[in-house]
């Protein structure tokens, strides 16, 4: 305003000036008695005086700014006198003349005053750079203003725009060297204050949400959802008057608050514009996302110790409480004028991408930070929180606890049911529902993140796999020579083992200490494979049922893909995707996030020839048999409860295992297996044994089931294994 009245200095001074000369000029007519004035007679003297006034008044300079001060100053007080000395106040037309006149004078000496020093000073005065320093210390009052009186916004608007002005200092030299970086130094001060203003404004977020609390325990405990079908005389009992009007009063309540920060119109802070409404959606973000990070770290907490697992029950309890916040923050939408769905999804799939990413840094090398990772954000952040046992997130909680109650060592897998039994007490301890409340507590996000993190951990069981195999069974002398000794009896494989209850059992005895660490590993591995497809299956239904469109088009896309490739490798002519070509891996995210994969297909780990890998894998394996017997409803289960061993995740250990290596050590392995049941059958024939060993049903066995598992044709367990 200032700068302003500075560049129309001139033009209102010479105005004033004209309009001053002019009122003297119309006195000096009345008084020559050629203009009629009520009451007035003829004065030559004063006419002339008045004229000499008027000549005096259009002779200021403006240019000399002291001197024609000095000179308005005396025409003023010459004003005053004339109007004592020749009692002119008995005309009040007169008197408005003279009073209009000094009025001009003084607008005068008001704008010729007006200097640039005037401005510098005030430059001085109102820098508010000092205030980065104390004005946070008025921020919890005014965020109580706010709460108060959510109005209060539009007027600490003109707070904010003061502190805009702390920034001219710092650019002050900056603009005058003509540098370049007065851009970069520029965004970095308005974000800061930006992010000042946020602060302050939070206020309001967080107030919406106190209410919006109380909102979702009304709307989840005491209003009950009217049915589609309801009977006259039960209308009374669904009216609930009294809770819905406490609802729609904490929703008038939002609302209000929402009009408050609209009403702050869209504000250039710094070079950042501010718009009023991306800034309610961004503190309704970051007050949304701190509310279900915390209730996700303090909902999924499980005590290991406790009589009965808490997995289910702490579901069912997290399941309601973002079904609350989901239904509430639904509810609001329309009244603070969000996408309040679009917000819920975004978020809360930032979050659990988030923790699993946090989670799966626990297993990589090179961790990725705060700041870089994609989900994590500067104005919304992601709260972390302090780790409660091995895990750094509720996400690995979740799964560690999944993986505690389903451990084969306790728990056995029945694949037909689905369904996980204790081994002692025969109570059902986890089936498909535990899937289908993951997902409606997280989400499909959650049992991707749940899926992506069982990679990670077999990753790391295959790889402390490989350092046990190359520790153990290749630096040890005592089992090299027991294996070197069992390939020349077995070899070739077409033939038969002579003795072969002898040759297998001697070598199974020599190499009896490594079969410990080995049976941990691939009952591991095999349990999560099992939970894996457990979540495929729990996907691939939700997207068939949620979005049948989208699951049909993945599966298409799909199979044509595969069938491209296929063909460019029978004719290298055909198109295929190339190394470049982000194609392939887009697709496999999509994929995996609709259930439409095989994870007993996956490669997880690079690796190198191993000398006598099918061996040792076909010596665990008849190793292990003997624990185990056929029952005609359950399959395969273990002898005592001294040895837990569980088959399927045996038999999915084994050829997650096999599935890492060249496809010759598959062949190898079947064929020994194949060797091992003509060879057994072989002694048992010519001993007339009347029943087939124990030992073979299980061989055979593990045949049908890798044949099942893998859906290869049944014809391969015949020519690979040459039964």
């Amino acid at each position: 305003m200032f700068k302003q009245m500075l560049s129309e200095k001139q033009t209102k001074w010479e105005s004033y000036k004209t309009e001053g000369s002019e009122r003297m000029a119309e006195l000096a007519d009345v008084f020559s008695g050629v203009k009629p004035l009520t009451r007035v007679e003829k004065n030559e003297n004063l006419q002339a005086w008045f004229r000499e006034i008027s000549k005096q008044i259009m002779s200021l300079n403006y240019n000399d700014s002291t001197a024609a001060g000095r000179k308005t100053v005396q025409l003023i007080q010459a004003l005053e006198e004339v109007q004592e000395f020749h009692q002119l106040e008995s005309n009040l037309q007169v008197c408005q003349f003279l009073a209009d006149s000094r009025k001009f004078l003084h607008q005068m000496i008001r704008t010729i005053n007006i200097k640039e020093e005037v401005l510098i000073t005030m430059q001085i005065v109102g820098d508010l750079s000092y205030a980065w320093q104390l004005i946070d210390s008025f921020t919890s009052i005014m965020q109580e203003s706010i709460r108060v009186s959510p109005s209060m916004v539009t007027k600490l608007r003109a707070t904010f725009l003061k502190l805009a002005s702390a920034l001219d200092m710092p650019l002050l030299r900056i603009n005058q060297a003509n540098s370049p970086d007065l851009l970069s130094v520029s965004q970095y001060y308005s974000g800061e204050l930006v992010s000042y203003v946020r602060k302050v404004l939070q206020i309001i977020p967080e107030s919406m949400f106190t209410s919006l609390l109380k909102i979702i325990k009304l709307q989840t405990h005491d209003i009950i959802e009217v049915p589609t079908r309801l009977d006259k005389d039960k209308l009374r009992d669904y009216a609930q008057l009294g809770p819905r009007y406490e609802v729609a009063k904490l929703t008038h309540a939002i609302s209000i608050f929402t009009e408050g920060i609209l009403m702050m119109k869209t504000t250039l802070v710094g070079i950042i514009k501010v718009d009023p409404k991306q800034l309610l959606e961004d503190g309704i973000r970051k007050e949304l996302v701190k509310r279900v990070a915390f209730a996700l770290h303090r909902g999924l907490t499980f005590n290991p110790r406790a009589k009965s697992s808490e997995l289910m029950p702490r579901l069912k309890d997290m399941a309601a409480t973002m079904d609350g916040f989901h239904r509430s923050f639904e509810y609001i939408q329309d009244y603070v004028n969000i996408c309040g769905l679009k917000i819920w999804q975004e978020e809360v799939s930032r979050i659990i991408n988030y923790n699993v990413e946090q989670e799966c840094n626990n297993f990589l090398r090179t961790k990725i930070q705060d700041w870089q990772s994609i989900y994590q954000s500067t104005h919304i952040p992601i709260p972390k929180f302090a780790p409660t046992d091995e895990s750094v997130t509720f996400i690995g909680r979740l799964c560690r606890e999944i993986l505690r109650i389903t451990d084969p060592k306790s728990a056995c897998y029945i694949d037909q049911l689905n369904t996980w039994y204790d081994m002692k007490t025969h109570q059902e301890v986890s089936n498909n529902r535990l899937l289908a409340e993951i997902q409606n507590t997280l989400g499909t996000f959650g049992l991707n993140g749940l899926d992506r993190l069982l990679c990670f951990m077999i990753v790391k069981e295959l790889q402390n796999f490989l350092i046990m195999f190359q520790k153990i069974v290749l630096r040890d002398k005592g089992v090299h020579e027991a294996l070197k000794s069992l390939m020349r009896s077995v070899s070739p494989l077409k033939g038969l083992v002579v003795n072969c209850n002898r040759v297998y059992s001697a070598a199974i005895t020599k190499t009896q200490k490594i079969w410990a660490a080995y049976l941990d590993t691939i009952m591991k591995v095999g349990q999560m494979q099992i939970l894996r497809r457990q979540i495929g299956n729990e996907l691939n239904y939700s997207c068939k049922f949620d979005s049948k469109h989208l699951a049909a088009a993945l599966e298409n896309l799909n199979k044509a893909i595969l069938a491209d490739i296929e063909a460019h490798y029978q004719d290298p002519s055909l198109p295929c995707p190339k190394e470049d070509n982000t194609l392939l891996y887009e697709i496999t995210a999509y994929l995996e996030a609709a259930g439409i994969h095989n994870p007993l297909n996956k490669i997880y780990i690079t690796t190198k020839r191993l000398p006598y890998f099918p061996i040792v894998n076909f010596l665990f394996l008849i190793s292990q048999l003997p624990k185990l017997q056929y029952s005609k409803n359950s399959g395969m289960v273990c002898r005592k409860p001294a040895d837990p061993i569980d088959w399927p995740p045996l038999v999915l250990g084994l050829l997650t295992l096999l599935k890492q290596f060249h496809s010759r050590y598959t062949e190898q392995f079947l064929g020994l297996i194949g060797q091992f049941v003509r060879s057994t059958m072989e002694q048992c024939t010519s001993q007339k044994v009347p029943e087939m060993p124990a030992d073979v049903v299980g061989a055979l066995l593990f045949l049908e089931d890798y044949v099942r598992y893998t859906k290869l044709p049944r014809r391969v367990s015949t020519t690979r294994s040459f039964l």
